[in-house]
């Protein structure tokens, strides 16, 4: 199956997905930033640029490892992990960071406002701010606050204002409101760093642009070690921008299969789950609707209101996902399941005992479907698991689980 790698810029769309639904008084800043961005991408002294930070601050590329002790433990496919965790910051969301950072003080915006869940891309996004001498304001739920009050500190530390917002069910959608909210207010002095591809066209595209690297090294570090490319590609799935990430330099591979993991939670009924795509096989509550900016696949009642959501992991406890997502489960192109809170941990923890490496819980639920689905597959079949963040962020969570 074909698959339209690049989306039409003057729609936004992904098939009928994605598009702009957002108030007037956004248009003007929207359309600011797609022309911004247009130059910056041919520009080849942003890009000089963008490249010495990924490579000399970020600590690009980052490494594609075979994991010999997790591969004979499942014995099945030979599995490769690609490690943003070694990034600086602890997660792939220093990529997209980065590049924004840049598009900020391109447009001369010298505020960036930004929200966060897990708190890694708040951390990133204050981390960048800091090296480009912009100041941050990060907007994060108090739910997530408390479980992950190390990276509250780190945002703090690094100069951030991390407003709690209260509103709701107090986790990442509530974040993006009064961000949006804060945009709103003041966007001529600011520029609102949207953290994975959601939200309203351009960003599912720019953000999607700015984490396709992770695909594009792994597909020339697999060439290399292996001579060919993986037969499967696994990635987590919150909004979506380190598998889309991942994804995207293999979508026009019709043999290399890709698995999306979404939050299965603590049940199948609405409330107790963030799985938005695997909803259509089993879980509830899950079809088209438009959301903070973007058409796209969400979790919501009957009578269409947004359902509150549930995940142990902070980063994928959202009611929608980005609208190429969408598209591609649509084309069948990708494959999207859920795993469950108890899975994730026991996936995190068996990671950490056979390779060394304690996984963030949103990686931690793509390594838990890996475990389920690896022992039927053939020895000389090759995974690449994006292993998107480190688990110290969790440890909280963790050790309540010990």
């Amino acid at each position: 199956m074909s698959y339209a790698v690049e989306v039409p810029r003057e729609s936004g769309r992904y098939g009928p997905y994605g598009g702009r639904y957002v108030p007037e008084t956004l248009m003007a800043p929207l359309e600011e930033l797609e022309h911004a961005y247009e130059q910056a991408r041919t520009d080849h002294l942003f890009q000089a640029e963008l490249d010495m930070l990924l490579r000399d601050f970020a600590g690009r590329p980052t490494p594609l490892q075979f994991a010999p002790r997790l591969t004979d433990y499942l014995g099945g496919a030979r599995i490769y992990l690609k490690r943003e965790d070694l990034l600086h910051t602890g997660a792939h969301k220093i990529n997209n960071c980065l590049g924004q950072g840049l598009l900020a003080r391109r447009m001369g915006k010298n505020r960036v406002i930004a929200e966060t869940g897990a708190g890694q891309h708040g951390v990133a996004t204050a981390t960048v701010a800091a090296r480009l001498g912009l100041t941050a304001t990060v907007y994060m739920g108090t739910e997530d606050m408390e479980r992950q009050r190390l990276n509250v500190f780190r945002m703090r530390l690094l100069g951030a204002e991390v407003i709690a917002v209260e509103a709701g069910s107090r986790t990442l959608k509530d974040a993006i409101n009064e961000a949006m909210r804060d945009w709103v207010t003041n966007v001529r002095t600011s520029h609102y760093l949207l953290g994975s591809v959601l939200g309203a066209h351009p960003y599912p595209m720019i953000v999607r642009d700015f984490q396709k690297i992770i695909g594009e090294e792994a597909r020339k570090q697999i060439e290399q070690i292996e001579r060919r490319l993986p037969n499967y590609l696994f990635a987590c799935v919150g909004g979506g921008s380190n598998s889309i990430g991942l994804f995207h330099a293999f979508l026009e591979e019709p043999k290399v299969k890709m698995i999306g993991v979404e939050a299965g939670g603590r049940g199948g009924s609405l409330g107790e789950h963030a799985a938005r795509l695997a909803a259509r096989r089993g879980l509830t509550g899950s079809r088209p609707g438009v959301l903070q900016g973007t058409y796209t696949y969400v979790l919501q009642t009957a009578d269409g209101q947004i359902a509150t959501t549930h995940s142990v992991s902070a980063g994928l406890d959202y009611p929608a996902v980005g609208p190429e997502h969408a598209w591609l489960a649509d084309q069948g192109r990708a494959e999207y399941t859920a795993v469950a809170d108890g899975e994730a941990i026991e996936a995190a923890r068996m990671l950490a005992r056979t390779e060394g490496i304690i996984p963030a819980l949103e990686s931690a639920h793509a390594v838990a479907e890996l475990i389920r689905r690896a022992p039927q597959m053939r020895k000389d079949e090759i995974v690449i698991l994006n292993l998107s963040g480190r688990g110290d962020k969790d440890m909280e969570t963790l050790s309540r689980y010990a």
